[in-house]
């Protein structure tokens, strides 16, 4: 069906792309619609509706997010501080350098609507349990459960920390990071499994 089609999707989510960045994350859906060259039930015919709309862009951002963030994730041999400082300095490049969107995503359209809500929830929720599934597969805490805890613990304590920052860029980044680094490692130290305590 022609309202479906998705190279027009993509070109109307990157037309909406170009309008959140610029004007920022208040910015209108008659604004996007207008920067796409369409109106407004056009625009939804091609998403169904503005929560369709919300979900289209919540997946290319926040999956893109995770597909950089996984190769560091699960990157075998890596020295934990090491593999912690690459995954969180990736993720606070992508947010800051993105900063509009990441806001219209977590906080406007979250707030505006509670399927995307639960929609970035399960998104984030899934990058936790990934981790959770490396930490148990490593060894790097006493058993399957604990590592769940850490990694969900890990990714929520990231991304509200990252959220802080955002709202006070006079925080150097490398502070931000090497703080989270030693949280991070604090805590797999103290959770590592007796077999795997004298492994990197």
């Amino acid at each position: 069906m022609s309202g479906r089609d998705p190279d027009r999707r993509r070109a109307l989510l990157d037309a909406a792309d170009r309008v959140i960045t610029e004007d920022g994350p208040e910015v209108s859906m008659a604004a996007i619609a207008a920067a796409a060259g369409v109106t407004k039930p056009v625009l939804y015919r091609h998403f169904g509706d503005k929560s369709g709309l919300y979900q289209a862009l919540a997946d290319r951002h926040v999956r893109t997010v995770i597909c950089r963030l996984r190769p560091w994730l699960a990157a075998p041999g890596m020295d934990p501080r090491d593999r912690a400082r690459a995954a969180i300095s990736v993720y606070l490049d992508l947010i800051s350098a993105n900063f509009n969107l990441y806001r219209f995503l977590f906080h406007r359209a979250g707030a505006e609507d509670t399927a995307i809500r639960s929609r970035m929830t399960s998104l984030v929720r899934g990058l936790g349990e990934e981790l959770g599934a490396v930490l148990a597969a490593e060894g790097a805490a006493a058993d399957p459960v604990r590592a769940q805890v850490l990694g969900h613990a890990f990714v929520g304590m990231v991304q509200t920390t990252g959220d802080w920052w955002l709202e006070h860029p006079e925080v150097d980044r490398t502070q931000v990071v090497e703080g989270l680094v030693d949280v991070i490692a604090a805590a797999v130290s103290g959770a590592r499994a007796p077999n795997a305590a004298g492994k990197g």
